[in-house]
């Protein structure tokens, strides 16, 4: 997925969350406000890959399992493409990338929502992700490890 439509499916999401959105014309009008132009057909194939559900009061947010699968599938190409190393160290896990590219994989790792995260601090090419203890630590590596 490109950073301009990771960008848009947040927005897009962001939108439904805040407030009734009823219509295509309506959240266009909202991303484009917020500085993102979409046509009809991108906007309905952004609906549909977000698992959006149209309801009597505008479109709905599609359930949480839904969303953390399709986080972890997008963290997992992320995790494919700019991963190199990752260790813990106590309550952090240190994530090493190829240069330039902490900065895109933490924004993976924020939109996933992992519960166990608490933040990440991105660099060029190493994350710091915070977590409430050590085993939250180990957990979090496993779960990397694991996509």
């Amino acid at each position: 997925m490109n950073a301009p439509k990771a960008r848009r499916h947040r927005e897009i999401l962001a939108l439904i969350a805040d407030g009734p959105v009823h219509t295509h014309d309506d959240l266009a009008s909202a991303l484009a406000a917020r500085g993102i132009s979409a046509s009809q057909g991108t906007l309905s194939r952004d609906l549909r890959e977000l698992g959006v559900v149209k309801t009597p009061a505008g479109y709905a947010l599609p359930t949480r399992p839904q969303i953390a699968r399709e986080a972890d599938a997008e963290l997992a190409g992320a995790i494919a493409q700019f991963l190199v190393d990752v260790r813990t160290a106590q309550h952090l896990v240190v994530l090493r990338t190829r240069p330039g590219s902490a900065s895109a994989l933490a924004q993976f790792l924020d939109a996933a929502r992992w519960p166990d995260i608490v933040g990440t601090i991105a660099g060029d090419d190493t994350i710091f992700a915070a977590t409430q203890d050590p085993a939250s630590a180990v957990a979090v590596l496993q779960r990397l490890e694991s996509l």
